[in-house]
């Protein structure tokens, strides 16, 4: 069975995914768009934000950093750093404050033990690998036969899939806890409280839609394995 068949016969399972993942990479690029033209009351930028809510917990020793790119803001709990993109952490937007505080919630969950972020912590470097094995599978299969590969990509597949399952109480967490810091510091109004959350309710439909993209590709190879064994 090659890799060209494979994908005729089972576009159906994989199909919802993908057009998932295209409406959610766009929601989130046109609202958050949309909010960088909105300016913050407290006219703070999104490092100073986080360097508020930072401190206000006691976390004087992790390190705001910029980096260059769009979205690529993230929290490293291996060198307890917060990374900003330029746009986010010179911006004095409604989405500055929300990304940038959605990643200081990630250096909260850190100094709480968040269970969730220790298990995707540590998950880490076997997702990695699995993901790396999918490419070569694909690949494989071009050559050996899709099916010959099927219980391969089933257990690569099944990873990503517990890998994704675990990140989406980390972001969600991660982002209550972004609105109720800026709510309780006074960085925010109530207002700007429900417009901090239409930006991270658009990213946080990114993770909902790989975890739904992982599993249906977790399908596929079930039903390529089932059908090998026929």
């Amino acid at each position: 069975m090659n890799l060209a068949f494979i994908v005729l016969e089972y576009w159906w399972v994989i199909l919802p995914g993908i057009l998932l993942g295209f409406y959610a990479q766009m929601k989130v690029n046109s609202t958050y768009k949309h909010f960088t033209q909105v300016a913050c009351d407290s006219g703070l930028t999104g490092a100073q934000a986080a360097r508020e809510i930072l401190d206000r917990s006691g976390l004087h020793d992790v390190e705001i950093l910029e980096t260059g790119g769009h979205l690529s803001d993230h929290y490293d709990p291996t060198r307890r750093t917060l990374v900003l993109s330029s746009e986010n952490y010179h911006g004095r937007s409604i989405s500055a404050l929300g990304v940038a505080a959605h990643e200081a919630g990630h250096a909260l969950q850190h100094k709480d033990a968040y269970a969730p972020l220790h298990a995707r912590m540590a998950l880490v470097p076997v997702t990695q690998f699995a993901s790396t094995a999918t490419t070569w599978i694909f690949i494989g299969g071009m050559f050996m036969g899709m099916a010959k590969l099927a219980t391969f990509g089933l257990m690569a597949f099944a990873v990503i899939a517990l890998f994704q399952l675990i990140t989406l109480p980390v972001e969600f967490n991660a982002s209550s806890r972004a609105r109720r810091q800026l709510i309780q510091i006074g960085l925010i109004s109530d207002s700007e409280n429900r417009d901090v959350g239409r930006v991270l309710n658009a990213a946080a439909l990114t993770y909902v839609a790989a975890l739904v993209s992982s599993l249906l590709y977790l399908l596929q190879f079930a039903l390529m394995a089932a059908g090998n064994d026929e």
